[in-house]
C-alpha cells in the first residue's frame, strides 16, 4: 500500500527530473571511486617487491601496499570534494557549448568574480563585527548569502558579457568569438585587478574565520595493520559538496522540466526551427549564460571557502580543470560535465597523494596535473567524444 502513493510521486514528472541526478551523482562517485582504488592498489602491489617497498617501509615503516591502504579513504574523499567544484565550473562551460557550439574561455574569470564578490562581502561583515559572537546557523546563513551575492554577480558580468561581446559576433566564423572570449577574458582579469586596488589595494583576498567551517567531522575509526585510523571530514568539504549537488539537481530541473529547459533544448538541437516556432533565441541565450554564470559564481565562493586564499587569478587553473572535466566527460552533456569532474578531481587528488610515495620523492604533488592531463589526452584518443559524449544539436 505504501509502495503505490512513493511509485505515483516519483513518476510525476517534475519530481523525476528532480531527483534524477541523485542516482547519476552517487553511481558516478561510485564507479569513479572503484575504479581509481583499484588501479592504485594494483599498481601498491606490483610495487611490493621493489625499492619503492623499501623506501615505504624506511620512511614510513609500513609496506607500500599497508601505506596506500591507510590513505586511501582519505584521499577518496577529498577527491570527489574537489571533483564537485570542477563539475560545478565545468556545468558553465559545456551548457553554453550546448547551445552556441563554442567554448567561453571568459568563463574563468566569471568564476573569480563571484568568489571576489562573495569573499569581499564577507570580509565586510567581518570588519563590520557582524560575525562576533553569532550563532552556527547564523553563520551558514550569512556564507550562504555570499554565494547568493557571487551568483547575482557572476550571472550579471555573463549576461553582459553576452550582450556586448558575443551576439554581435554570432553569425561569425567560431574562430572570432573564441578570441573574443580569450579578450574578454583578459579584460575581466585586469577588470578584477582595478577594482581590488581601488579599493582595497590587496590583489590576495583570504576567507574569513567564523563558525565551525575548518572543524573536522569525524567518520569512523578502523585498524589497518594493527594502526587505528580516523576518517574525518571537514565541515567546509561538507558544504562544497551538498551545494554542488544540490545546484545540479536545480540545473537538471530547469534543462529538463520547465518551459524556458524546453526552450533552451530547442535552440540547442536547431535553432533556425526554434526561431521559426516562435521562441525567443536572444532569451534563451541569456538564460543560458544567466545560468552558468550564475553556476560559476557559487562555486568560486565554494572554491574560496575551501581553500582559503583568492587572487585576480584564481579562475585561471580551476577553469582549465573545469574545461579538461567538461571535455573529458562529454561537451555540452550535463551528465558528462559531472562526471568528468568527478574523475578529474579524483585523478588530481590520487596524483598529489601517491605520486611522491611511488616515485621515491622524485617527483611530488606539483606534478598530479600531468597525469591528469595525460588521462584526458588518452581518452580523447581513443573517444574523442568524451566518456558519454558530446550532446550537441549540430556536430563540429
Amino acid at each position: 500500500m505504501i509502495a503505490v502513493p512513493i511509485r505515483r510521486f516519483y513518476q510525476n514528472p517534475s519530481i523525476r527530473e528532480l531527483i534524477r541526478p541523485l542516482g547519476q551523482i552517487i553511481s558516478f562517485s561510485a564507479a569513479s571511486s572503484v575504479v581509481l582504488s583499484l588501479l592504485i592498489l594494483l599498481v601498491a602491489l606490483v610495487l611490493r617487491g621493489t625499492a619503492v617497498n623499501e623506501y615505504a617501509l624506511s620512511h614510513y615503516q609500513v609496506d607500500i601496499l599497508t601505506l596506500t591502504l591507510k590513505n586511501l579513504p582519505q584521499v577518496l574523499i577529498d577527491g570527489i570534494t574537489l571533483g564537485f567544484v570542477y563539475a560545478a565550473i565545468a556545468l558553465g562551460y559545456t551548457m553554453v557549448y550546448g547551445v552556441l557550439e563554442f567554448i567561453n574561455f571568459a568563463h574563468s574569470e566569471i568564476f573569480a568574480i563571484g568568489a571576489f564578490v562573495g569573499v569581499e562581502v564577507l570580509i565586510a561583515m567581518n570588519n563590520a563585527g557582524v560575525f562576533t559572537g553569532i550563532s552556527l546557523w547564523a553563520a551558514y546563513g550569512f556564507l550562504i548569502i555570499a554565494i547568493l551575492v557571487g551568483m547575482v554577480a557572476a550571472g550579471g558580468t555573463a549576461v553582459l558579457m553576452e550582450i556586448v561581446a558575443y551576439r554581435p559576433l554570432r553569425g561569425a566564423p567560431r574562430l572570432v568569438p573564441l578570441i573574443s572570449a580569450i579578450g574578454v577574458s583578459f579584460f575581466l582579469q585586469d577588470l578584477i585587478r582595478l577594482v581590488e586596488s581601488l579599493t582595497t589595494g590587496q590583489f590576495h583576498r583570504i576567507f574569513p574565520t567564523f563558525g565551525n567551517f575548518d572543524k573536522r567531522l569525524l567518520i569512523s575509526n578502523f585498524d589497518i595493520a594493527g594502526t587505528t585510523l580516523e576518517l574525518n571530514i571537514q565541515f567546509k568539504s561538507i558544504i562544497v559538496i551538498i551545494a554542488a549537488v544540490v545546484m545540479l539537481m536545480l540545473l537538471n530541473y530547469i534543462v529538463n522540466a520547465t518551459k524556458i529547459g524546453t526552450a533552451i533544448r530547442a535552440v540547442a538541437q536547431d535553432r533556425a526551427s526554434a526561431s521559426l516556432m516562435g521562441i525567443n533565441i536572444n532569451l534563451c541565450v541569456v538564460v543560458t549564460f544567466l545560468i552558468g554564470g550564475a553556476l560559476g559564481g557559487a562555486a568560486g565562493v565554494l572554491y574560496a571557502l575551501k581553500f582559503t586564499r583568492i587572487d585576480p587569478f584564481v579562475g585561471f587553473f580551476p577553469g582549465l580543470k573545469a574545461f579538461t572535466a567538461a571535455v573529458l566527460g562529454g561537451i555540452g552533456n550535463l551528465t558528462g560535465a559531472l562526471l568528468g569532474g568527478l574523475v578529474l578531481g579524483l585523478l588530481e587528488t590520487f596524483a598529489g597523494s601517491y605520486l611522491y610515495i611511488f616515485t621515491m620523492g622524485a617527483a611530488g604533488a606539483e606534478y598530479k596535473d600531468i597525469l591528469a592531463f595525460a588521462i584526458l589526452i588518452i581518452v580523447l584518443i581513443f573517444r574523442p567524444s568524451g566518456l558519454l559524449g558530446e550532446q550537441v544539436g549540430q556536430k563540429a
